[in-house]
């Protein structure tokens, strides 16, 4: 093997990270051991893996080939070593879980200090991103996520079922009134998402997708908006049941919802032959009945 596994690695972050300053960054090493990793890389090889101008860095043909290669490749060794290390014991080792920000803030987040105690020796890596996730690209073990599934690749563990609900603030409803059916959602501020549009089709007769005055990526920004009386949300219980109880919010329009299982259904996604089952069994299995979806 001409390479070494810790120089293909800085290579990885170099592309996954979109340069060398902020793959030193994201390293916690200096932007000149980046540079002669990647210089070794290719002098080893007679090839050159990236094209660099003054403001950015491309793979060529052969790069994109070859890291596709490595980043699978150094996935298998690193847990296969896991797997290896784990044998008999409790699962130990680093475990990256993917999912959308509201998620992590109402449901994981408030399990994360039990979770801890009862599996001490797995270090939890938390990242949010609001769409869809290639969990090779981004060294991601497992991703939760809401909605229709596309990716046949992976395997996907139910952990439920989150009920959407068109949420307005008790003080919005003092000012503007509650809608008494769909075609009133017409006269009111409406709070919706910039992508994927999909979630901007609310599950009510008639109404096939609201046209937002103010939108955001973030469902967790939606339901501060929709708190503090912007306007009227279509919402997942996982972020607002607690909201809901408490009388901070308002569900609307309950008698014209129609039925939208599969925007509902929450997952956990992973691949299928993933060596760190034991690490992503184990936190699936603690989170599950004790999610408040």
């Amino acid at each position: 093997m001409l390479t070494r596994s810790d120089d293909l690695d800085i290579l990885l972050t170099v592309v996954d990270s979109g340069g060398f300053s902020a793959a030193a960054d994201t390293l916690n090493i200096q932007v000149a051991r980046v540079s002669r990793a990647v210089s070794k890389i290719e002098q080893q090889l007679g090839v050159t893996i990236l094209n660099r101008t003054t403001r950015r860095i491309e793979l060529t043909d052969e790069g994109r080939q070859f890291v596709e290669s490595v980043r699978t490749g150094l996935l298998q060794l690193q847990r296969a070593e896991d797997e290896l290390v784990s044998r008999g014991e409790l699962p130990q080792g680093r475990l990256r879980v993917d999912a959308a920000s509201p998620f992590v803030f109402h449901q994981l987040v408030p399990l994360m200090n039990d979770f801890r105690q009862a599996y001490p020796d797995i270090t939890l890596e938390l990242t949010s991103n609001e769409g869809y996730v290639d969990l090779l690209e981004k060294r991601t073990d497992v991703a939760i996520r809401i909605g229709k599934l596309n990716d046949s690749t992976l395997y996907a563990r139910p952990l439920g079922k989150s009920a959407l609900h068109i949420v307005a603030s008790p003080a919005y409803i003092a000012h503007r009134g509650a809608p008494q059916k769909v075609a009133d959602l017409s006269n009111h501020e409406l709070l919706g998402f910039t992508e994927p549009k999909v979630l901007n089709q609310w599950p009510v007769k008639g109404r096939e997708e609201i046209t937002p005055n103010i939108s955001s990526s973030n469902g967790e920004t939606l339901r501060q908006l929709a708190l503090s009386g912007n306007g009227i949300a279509c919402l997942s219980g996982f972020m607002i049941n607690d909201d809901l109880a408490a009388g901070r919010l308002v569900s609307l329009l309950n008698h014209d919802k129609i039925n939208v299982a599969d925007r509902e259904q929450v997952n956990a996604m992973y691949y299928k032959s993933s060596t760190v089952a034991r690490r992503i069994s184990a936190f699936i299995e603690f989170i599950q009945p004790r999610l408040t979806l």
